[in-house]
């Protein structure tokens, strides 16, 4: 299903963040992969807050920021409660994309090393320069192996077809073996955190 965020975000953007709810809860397997931005689930309030600012000037969607970063953290807590399990795997570039300015993105950036200690969460990181057979691509979701979103400029996307979502999960796969996790990939955020001078 293709929909405009035009239509998604016409009466702001907490009740879409709110929307999403009832599938983090249910969704037992996040696999997330970002090539611009920190993914939602992991944003601090202050670069959520700069990030959807951003988003609502550019679209031009009615201003609830507030509301729909308090819902987005909300939201976020699937991280820490229940049986949830979370692999992300961003490209290098996400953690050197000031968002916020250098405060906010150094906040963010010491969360995203943080984040790493959490039981439930594996955070890959692909370096800028590795040779790959997977090119970068859009940012998608997957949600346990029953639904990718996909997030285009001026769409949501929700792919279901199941030969489809197999080749999320395939794509996800190949650039989960580009990433490197522990110790590289925390080295990766200090650079990051440190060239913010």
């Amino acid at each position: 299903m293709y929909v405009q965020w035009r239509r998604l975000q016409r009466s702001g953007l907490r009740r879409l963040q709110e929307s999403r709810v009832p599938l983090y809860e249910r969704t037992r397997v996040f696999r997330v992969y970002c090539a611009s931005v920190v993914p939602g689930l992991l944003q601090t309030e202050e670069y959520a807050t700069a990030l959807l600012t951003n988003v609502t000037e550019f679209h031009g969607t009615p201003d609830d920021v507030g509301e729909a970063v308090a819902a987005r953290l909300e939201r976020s807590r699937v991280i820490r409660e229940g049986d949830h399990r979370f692999a992300f795997v961003l490209e290098e570039s996400v953690l050197r994309h000031v968002v916020g300015g250098a405060e906010a993105m150094a906040g963010q950036l010491g969360y995203l090393l943080a984040s790493m200690a959490f039981p439930a969460v594996s955070i890959g990181i692909i370096p800028a320069g590795t040779p790959r057979r997977m090119w970068t691509v859009e940012t998608f979701n997957i949600f346990d192996e029953d639904r990718v979103h996909v997030e285009l400029l001026t769409a949501a996307v929700t792919v279901t077809a199941p030969g489809e979502v197999a080749q999320y999960a395939g794509a996800f796969a190949e650039l989960s073996s580009l990433a490197v996790y522990g110790a590289p990939a925390r080295a990766l955020i200090t650079a990051a955190i440190d060239a913010l001078g």
